[in-house]
C-alpha cells in the first residue's frame, strides 16, 4: 500500500506564496500520473493539478498561471508551487494518483488570509 504524506502547508496573506511537498513510498509512484487535490468543509475534493509520468501538466481553470506541479520521481516526490495566493485557496491540500486513488494522506492545511 502507497503511503502519501503531505507538508509546506501554513498561514499565509493573500498574494503570497507557498511550496507543497508529498513523499510516497513505493516505486509505483514514478509511472503513475499524479494530483493535487483540495477539500474544503463544504465542497467536494477538487483536482487542481496534475501531472503523468513523463511529466504533462493540467490545471483546473481556479489556479492556472498562479499554481505549478512538478514532481521529482528519483525521490518519489510531488511539489505544488503556490503564488498569488488567494482568500478562496483556503483548503486541505492532498496529493494522490488519479484515477482510482491510493489510500489518502493526512493533507496539509493552507489558510490564505484576505
Amino acid at each position: 500500500q502507497v503511503q502519501l504524506v503531505e507538508s509546506g502547508g501554513g498561514l499565509v496573506q493573500a498574494g503570497g506564496s507557498l511550496r507543497l511537498s508529498c513523499t510516497a513510498s513505493g516505486s509505483i509512484f514514478a509511472v503513475s500520473a499524479m494530483g493535487w487535490y483540495r477539500q474544503t468543509p463544504r465542497n467536494q475534493r477538487e483536482l487542481v493539478a496534475s501531472i503523468t509520468g513523463r511529466g504533462y501538466t493540467n490545471y483546473a481553470d481556479s489556479v492556472k498561471g498562479r499554481f505549478t506541479i512538478s514532481r521529482d520521481n528519483a525521490k518519489n516526490a510531488l511539489y505544488l508551487e503556490m503564488s498569488s495566493l488567494k482568500p478562496e485557496d483556503t483548503a486541505v491540500y492532498y496529493c494522490n494518483t488519479i484515477g482510482v486513488p491510493w489510500r489518502w494522506g493526512q493533507g496539509t492545511q493552507v489558510t490564505v488570509s484576505s
